[in-house]
C-alpha cells in the first residue's frame, strides 16, 4: 500500500519505517527542510536503537522515502497518517491541536480517491469528528474516512512494540476503511496481534486510559515507597509480592523519582481537562498528577539531606539526564526539577548521560557535562544516580571512593543492593528500603 506520514518525528519516523519494513510504500513529510535533509542523508535526529538501520535499510530498498511536499505525497497515498505534536497547551493544560487541525487541512485540498486519514498522534476524545468536520468543509467533494489509530510506544523499544505490539487499537466504522487498516496491519496476524476494532471516540480516550493507569501504577508504588521508609518494610519486596498477582503484574511497579517523558506528564494532565469539560472529574488522575509533581521537587530534598542538610559549595555528580535509558528525551525528566533546585540551594553540579546532553544543554546551562560515570563523580561529595542506564549498574565502587571526596552514594532508582554498596565505605540512599 501507499502510506503518507506528516510529521517526521519520534512517532512518525517510527511508524514509517516500520510500516515500510512490512512491505508498505512509506513517504514521511515534514515542513522542516533541514529535518527532511538530514533524513535523506541517513541521519536520524532522535536516539533510538535499531530505527538508524531500519531507516537506512528500507531507504536502500526504496520503500521509504522523505519529503517536504506534502500535497505530492498525500495525493497518492491510500492512507494517511496524521503524526504531529500535540504538546500541553500552556496556561490550562489541555492538549494543543492546532498543528493536527492544521494538517488536516493541508491533507483536505489533495487527496484524490477514496483517503483514509488517520490520527496516530494522541488526540483528545471528539478530535477525529473534529478533523472529520475540517475535511468536509474543506473539500465537500472529498471522498475519505477519518480513522483513531493510537500508538502505544515505548521510548528505547519502539521498534519492538511497533513490530510486536500487545494490541492494536482502531477506531472506524467505516468498512471500507477497516479493509485498508486490516491491510496495514496485515503482517501482524502472522503473529495472532488482537486488533480491536471500535468506534473513534472510543480508541481515542483508551490511548488516554492507558497511559493514565500506568501513570498511576507508578505513583502508586512510590507512595508505598514512603510508606516503606517510615515503617522499615522494602518497597522491592513490595513490589514483587502484589505484581506476583497476574491481576496487578509486576511492571510499572518501579520505585523511583517519579515520571516523565513526552506522554504520561501531557496525557495524564489532558484527560484531566477532558473529563473537566465533560463535567467527569477523574480524581485518582487529578491526584496522580499532582503527587507525581510534588515526588519530583522532593527528591532534591532527600538529596540535600543525604549530603548532611546543606549542598551550598558542594559538588554534586549526577548520573543520567534524561526520563527513562535508551532515549535522548528530556521531555519532564525528573532531572529537570531535581537539578535546578541543588543550584539554587547553592551546589556545583557535573553531570553525564549517555545520550541527552546534547538535548540538556540548554535546559541545564549552569551544570558542567562530563565525559563519563567516572569523570562525573570526580572530585564530587554526592553522587546521585537520576536515570538507570545500563553503564551505570555496575560501576566500580572501590575506584568511585577513591575519586570522591566523600563517599555518599543517592541511588534513586534502586539499582544497587545497600549492603554491597555500604560495604565499600559508602554512605547509601535509596527509594523505599533500608
Amino acid at each position: 500500500m501507499k502510506v503518507a506520514i506528516v510529521g517526521s518525528g519520534y512517532v512518525g519516523l517510527v511508524s514509517g519505517a516500520c510500516f515500510a519494513d512490512f512491505g508498505h510504500t512509506v513517504v514521511c513529510i515534514d515542513k522542516d527542510t533541514a529535518k527532511i535533509d538530514a533524513l535523506t542523508r541517513g541521519e536520524i535526529p532522535i536516539y533510538e536503537p535499531g530505527l538508524d538501520q531500519l531507516v537506512a535499510e528500507n531507504v536502500a530498498a526504496k520503500r521509504l522515502s522523505f519529503t517536504t511536499d506534502l500535497a505530492e505525497a498525500t495525493r497518492q497515498a491510500e492512507a494517511v497518517f496524521i503524526a504531529v505534536g500535540t504538546p500541553s497547551r500552556r496556561g490550562d493544560g489541555f492538549a494543543d491541536l492546532s498543528y493536527v487541525y492544521a494538517a488536516a487541512e493541508e491533507i483536505a485540498a489533495s487527496i484524490e480517491g477514496f483517503t483514509v486519514i488517520v490520527t496516530k498522534s494522541t488526540v483528545p476524545v471528539g478530535t477525529g469528528s473534529e478533523v472529520d468536520g475540517i475535511i468536509r468543509r474543506t473539500r465537500p467533494d472529498a471522498d475519505f474516512a477519518v480513522v483513531s489509530n493510537p500508538e502505544f510506544l515505548r521510548e528505547g523499544a519502539a521498534i519492538e512494540d511497533f513490530k510486536r505490539p500487545d494490541r492494536v487499537v482502531v477506531g472506524t466504522e467505516d468498512d471500507r476503511a477497516i479493509e485498508v487498516m486490516r491491510e496495514l496491519y496485515r503482517p501482524l496476524y502472522i503473529n495472532e496481534t488482537p486488533i480491536l476494532f471500535t468506534n473513534r471516540t472510543t480508541s481515542e480516550l483508551i490511548k488516554y486510559a492507558a497511559n493514565a493507569f500506568l501513570a498511576t501504577k507508578i505513583t502508586f508504588i512510590n507512595e508505598m515507597a514512603d510508606l516503606c521508609e517510615q515503617v522499615g518494610a522494602d518497597v522491592q519486596q513490595v513490589a514483587r509480592g502484589i505484581g506476583l498477582d497476574r491481576r496487578i503484574g509486576p511492571k510499572f511497579l518501579h520505585a523511583g523519582p517519579g515520571y516523565g517523558g513526552s506522554c504520561f506528564p501531557k496525557d495524564t494532565l489532558a484527560l484531566v481537562r477532558t473529563a473537566q469539560s465533560a463535567g467527569v472529574p477523574t480524581k485518582i488522575v487529578e491526584a496522580v498528577v499532582e503527587i507525581n509533581d510534588r515526588r519530583k521537587r522532593q527528591m532534591a530534598e532527600r538529596i540535600i539531606a543525604a549530603a548532611g542538610g546543606s549542598v551550598s559549595g558542594k559538588t554534586i555528580a549526577v548520573l543520567g539526564l534524561t526520563f527513562k535509558p535508551d532515549t535522548d528525551d528530556m521531555r519532564e525528566a525528573p532531572s529537570l526539577s531535581i537539578v535546578p533546585a541543588l543550584l539554587e540551594a547553592g551546589a556545583k553540579i557535573r553531570a553525564f548521560d549517555p545520550a541527552g546532553m546534547e538535548e540538556a544543554r540548554p535546559l541545564l546551562p549552569a551544570v558542567t557535562f562530563c565525559e563519563g560515570p567516572y569523570d562525573t563523580m570526580d572530585g564530587a561529595e554526592v553522587s546521585v544516580l537520576v536515570t538507570e542506564w545500563d553503564e551505570f549498574r555496575a560501576l566500580d565502587f572501590a575506584r568511585v571512593k577513591e575519586l570522591m571526596r566523600t563517599p555518599v552514594f543517592v541511588d534513586l532508582r534502586n539499582v544497587y543492593r545497600p549492603e554491597k554498596i555500604r560495604e565499600h565505605g559508602f554512605s547509601y540512599f535509596s527509594i523505599g528500603r533500608a
